[in-house]
């Protein structure tokens, strides 16, 4: 019964918009408080979350967040997220999506962020051209661009090779 309660009818749209029930969620405030609370359950399922308790299920068309803008400092990259928050570029985790869209994770690696045009641009300074594919030459390292798993287009993103193996099996 308390699944049932736990469906709020919001969804998260490709542009990042909100939407409850077919009309657009355009209240500010609500929208700010709305990209604070996305979380993602241990079983992938993106949740709009209180507390460890109170949390209820949105759907996701694409990525829950988006990267605004990436900026350079020497040779780490640090992205504006459209919760309003900035932080380092979690490298390893870059991924390029069929349709040339570039996702990382963002908040630790709990959800994935699909990288806008700006931010698109900005870290294009420092991608090369390896074998098929690119990686990115920052924090003193080259970090291979992976392609982005298949299947549901907001699964989590695998840190490493090694996990992408695991998650694929699994």
């Amino acid at each position: 019964m308390l699944e049932r309660f736990r469906r709020t009818g919001i969804r998260v749209d490709r542009s990042g918009r909100f939407w409850h029930e077919g009309e657009q969620i355009s209240h500010a405030g609500l929208r700010n408080a709305l990209l604070r609370w996305l979380d993602r359950l241990a079983d992938g399922r993106h949740i709009l979350r209180l507390d460890a308790r109170r949390y209820a299920y949105i759907e996701v068309d694409d990525s829950p967040l988006l990267v605004l803008s990436a900026r350079w400092a020497g040779d780490r990259v640090f992205v504006t997220v459209n919760d309003g928050s900035e932080e380092e570029l979690a490298y390893d985790t870059l991924v390029i999506a069929p349709d040339n869209a570039l996702y990382c994770s963002v908040r630790g690696g709990r959800l994935e962020a699909r990288l806008m045009t700006p931010a698109f641009y900005a870290l294009a300074e420092g991608m090369e051209e390896v074998g098929d594919g690119f990686a990115l030459q920052a924090g003193g390292e080259r970090h291979p661009i992976r392609s982005r798993p298949t299947g549901h287009p907001s699964q989590p993103i695998p840190t490493s090779p090694t996990s992408q193996t695991a998650a694929a099996s699994g």
